[in-house]
């Protein structure tokens, strides 16, 4: 393992300085992981610097909250400090180019949460920024933190080593109801001039990357369609226009010649966090649900027919992937989880001068299917091509990450 100061570290003492912009959901969450992870895993020395947010008075109280230092409301002016080598950004998308092209130029290592930016041409010129900075040490990494679901880096385990055989097809469904409610109120995620668009870039940025990250693969042709359901919501002065999706659907072709469907809503009545998984293959299945977990459907059908049907693996055994930094057989883990060990590779990567992934390239293959699955829904479900994306800068690693 290399020295922190030959991986971009500046601060003297050889501990990491850490800071973080954006305090609300994603920042509590991300300040939950930096709290707990190395008193559970073995990270190089850091330190939770600032917590950075446009209300001096709300940020300075989640600070002392959350465990940071001390509290700032100029982004700018943090990231010009020497003694900040990391900045995570949890900011929303409409700032994510700004901040993560800035703090990656300032030779500050960068964890951005997903997804990548709003638009393409953002994403785009985030990933050259990010290989720019990765040629001189600094690394970048993408938010997609249910990548460090147990179950789902078993699942990738698996999928890898040929236990499904020829991957043939995959249904991805993300579902939520936080939108049910037609008088639910106005907010910054429904206008696409800060969200970019609706449950699409929300959560289908999540079910898109576990699809390629699960397989490996690439998409090469897109059909899609989005829908809103409710077009106006209660402001704070009356109606307003709701700019972007409820919901959306696509079918992806893959590069391997699997197809993958992917339905997102945030509509879906009674689902609460649900993001549902089934691959299937010519030699079995795998079949996942977030709602639970520590749990992973697996069916083997390479065994008799009389002996095959589906297996339940409760993923808590020391020898799944991150839970033996945990607790003893059985006693399960959650969502929090997942982010705790996202910090934990995006710290092992820095500390060892590797590229952690997903990186910006990953989350720009992600922000090239969401844009062509609105260039196709905007053409009436029109088939999209994509070129399959060369192998630059950081790769998708063959193994899974974690302890």
């Amino acid at each position: 393992m290399t020295s922190l100061r030959d991986t971009g570290n500046s601060n003297s003492t050889g501990t990491l300085g850490v800071a973080m912009i954006g305090y609300a959901f994603m920042g509590k969450a991300h300040s939950n992981a930096w709290r707990n992870v190395a008193a559970f895993f073995d990270v190089p020395a850091f330190e939770q610097k600032v917590l950075v947010g446009r209300d001096a008075a709300a940020v300075a109280e989640a600070a002392a909250r959350y465990g940071w230092a001390e509290s700032a409301t100029d982004w700018r002016e943090v990231i010009a400090r020497d003694d900040i080598d990391v900045v995570d950004v949890c900011a929303p998308g409409w700032m994510h180019a700004e901040i993560a092209i800035a703090a990656l130029e300032a030779g500050k290592h960068v964890l951005l949460e997903k997804p990548l930016a709003n638009t393409l041409a953002e994403a785009e010129a985030m990933t050259a920024a990010a290989a720019k900075a990765r040629a001189t040490g600094v690394q970048s990494m993408v938010g997609f933190n249910y990548r460090r679901v147990p179950a789902l880096a078993l699942a990738r385990e698996l999928i890898a080593e040929g236990r499904l055989g020829t991957i043939r097809h995959v249904r991805a469904a993300y579902l939520q109801d936080w939108l049910a409610d037609d008088q639910a109120p106005m907010t910054w995620r429904l206008k696409k001039e800060t969200a970019g668009s609706g449950a699409l870039g929300d959560i289908a940025s999540h079910a898109i990357d576990q699809v390629l990250f699960l397989l490996g693969d690439q998409v090469t042709e897109v059909s899609g369609r989005t829908h809103t359901f409710t077009t106006s919501r209660p402001g704070a002065e009356g109606p307003e226009e709701v700019t972007v999706d409820d919901a959306a659907w696509a079918t992806l072709s893959l590069a391997s010649g699997a197809v993958a469907s992917v339905e997102v809503s945030r509509v879906a009545t009674g689902r609460k966090n649900s993001l549902n998984l089934e691959i299937y293959g010519d030699k079995g299945s795998i079949l996942f649900d977030l709602e639970n977990l520590n749990e992973l459907g697996f069916l083997d059908a390479t065994v008799p027919l009389r002996e095959q049907g589906l297996r339940r693996i409760l993923v808590n055994e020391p020898e799944h992937p991150y839970v033996a930094a945990w607790w003893p057989q059985g006693h399960i883990i959650g969502w929090e989880h997942t982010f705790t060990h996202e910090i934990r590779d995006f710290l092992a990567a820095i500390a060892a001068g590797e590229a952690p992934s997903p990186s910006f390239e990953e989350g720009l293959e992600v922000q090239r299917v969401l844009s062509a699955v609105e260039e196709s829904a905007a053409a009436k479900s029109a088939l999209i091509q994509l070129p399959t994306a060369p192998t630059t800068g950081a790769a998708r690693p063959a193994a899974t990450e974690g302890a």
